[in-house]
């Protein structure tokens, strides 16, 4: 189907809405947890580790802030790798991403149905398959109420972090009751790098993984009144975003308990809030965990729906994924999608140790390959388009731009080398591999047939 005749999206997401997707993308719950990790393997220089690829995701929303700005478009980040490295490129990115998510929201499906019962017990795969039907819900309502409901579920977080920060602070400084200011936890067990630089470097493919999520704001930009300053203002607000809520946190904690302390698969937040003192603390960070799951299970869902609607203006997925509703909302795409999501919760009920895991490794790394295709399409299209038509620059092209892919190819060799990490590289790599493989056989056929 050409892409004049592609229905068109409603543009019901507001500015504000859309500033706390961008806000809300890079917070999740694997942030809230997986802290935890990182401070246990690096110990206090998980403050450098979470800096440094910090500054790795801004750099790559730059250059995706760059060609969106533009060229604002639903499922950008596929029809630029298209545009830049040739069909191959764009088919494998949208189906790729798409993959990766519908992953992800069975994943945090059954995440949050762990953190219901917290409170109480009922089977797994029940709760899992109900928050599935609720975010499906909101989804497919219409693409304001998927606005709405992140609007809140990031305001939740963002607000908790804040909270989180000033407690910290006033903690550390000595402004708390009893307490005088002290650092001695960044250097008193083991020093700054108990396990030396290797600790430092190995907890970075945690880190990235945590942060992923920010680049659902220039998909979200296109149903927007005006997508390119959108996009400006999305893409820029992520930097100090990642500076006070990623390191901010994470050196709060190290400061304020040892890191030696922090219980492998517990929040960090809840021990640092313990130490200060504050009762109920658990109770409160598993509402906020909660809050971030479900953030990411509507974001996923309608990444997912989006990417899917693109790829069928492409006749590279079933025609019938352009339908869309009478609130302009893609719904055969947000239901496809969503029904993976279903058997992947019953996967992970039936199959937990086998089909489940195999799914989770296959698509460990997807993320790091699109942001590799999304860098390089950057390089691509920046030479051919322009100064007056580029309102968002990367920073000091091409250098940064260079090295800013090999920042994401050090990161996947290490993967490749990481032996907790490495069967999720090469399972993505051959996830990708097929995906490609299925490029050129579909074009084959339909070059058969005309």
């Amino acid at each position: 189907m050409p892409e004049s005749t592609t229905p068109q999206l409603s543009q019901g997401l507001s500015q504000r809405q859309l500033m706390m997707i961008a806000i809300g993308g890079i917070i999740g719950a694997g942030f809230f947890v997986g802290s935890g990790v990182v401070i246990g393997k690096a110990g206090p220089a998980a403050v450098l580790t979470y800096a440094l690829c910090g500054v790795l995701i801004i750099l790559v929303m730059r250059m995706l802030g760059e060609m969106a700005a533009a060229n604002p478009s639903t499922g950008s980040f596929a029809e630029y790798a298209r545009e830049a490295l040739g069909g191959w490129a764009g088919f494998s990115v949208g189906w790729l991403y798409w993959y990766y998510w519908v992953i992800v929201v069975g994943f945090e499906a059954v995440a949050g149905a762990k953190v219901i019962t917290y409170w109480f017990h009922a089977p797994l795969w029940l709760l899992s398959l109900l928050l599935m039907t609720l975010m499906t819900a909101t989804n497919l309502f219409s693409v304001s109420s998927y606005g709405e409901f992140e609007f809140w579920f990031a305001g939740i977080k963002v607000a908790s972090i804040v909270v989180f920060l000033l407690l910290g602070t006033m903690y550390v400084l000595g402004l708390w009751p009893h307490r005088h200011a002290d650092f001695s936890n960044l250097h008193a067990h083991g020093g700054f790098f108990p396990n030396g630089l290797h600790g430092a470097f190995g907890a970075v493919v945690t880190v990235i993984f945590s942060m992923v999520g920010a680049e659902i704001a220039t998909i979200a930009a296109a149903e927007t009144p005006d997508p390119e300053k959108a996009v400006q203002r999305a893409t820029n607000a992520v930097a100090a975003r990642i500076a006070i809520f990623f390191v901010g946190s994470v050196f709060l904690l190290t400061v304020v308990m040892p890191w030696n302390a922090v219980q492998p698969g517990a929040s960090p937040f809840v021990g640092a809030l313990k130490q200060m003192g504050i009762p109920g603390a658990d109770h409160v960070m598993n509402a906020v965990v909660l809050t971030a799951v479900l953030s990411c299970l509507n974001s996923g869902l309608y990444s997912a729906s989006r990417v899917l609607f693109v790829l069928a203006g492409r006749r590279e997925a079933p025609a019938r994924m352009l339908n869309v509703s009478d609130r302009s909302v893609p719904y055969l795409a947000i239901v496809a999608s969503s029904v993976v999501g279903f058997l992947c919760v019953i996967m992970a009920a039936v199959a937990p140790n086998t089909v489940f895991q195999f799914l989770l490794n296959s698509s460990g790394a997807i993320v790091l390959l699109v942001y590799l295709l999304i860098a390089l399409s950057q390089i691509v299209l920046r030479r051919r388009t322009p100064p007056e038509k580029l309102p968002v620059k990367m920073w000091w092209f091409p250098a940064l731009s260079i090295l800013t892919v090999a920042g994401i190819v050090a990161v996947l060799v290490q993967m490749a080398f990481d032996a907790s990490a490495r069967v999720q590289f090469w399972l993505s790599l051959l996830s990708w591999a097929v995906t490609v493989a299925l490029y050129f056989a579909t074009k084959r056929v339909a070059a058969r047939r005309d």
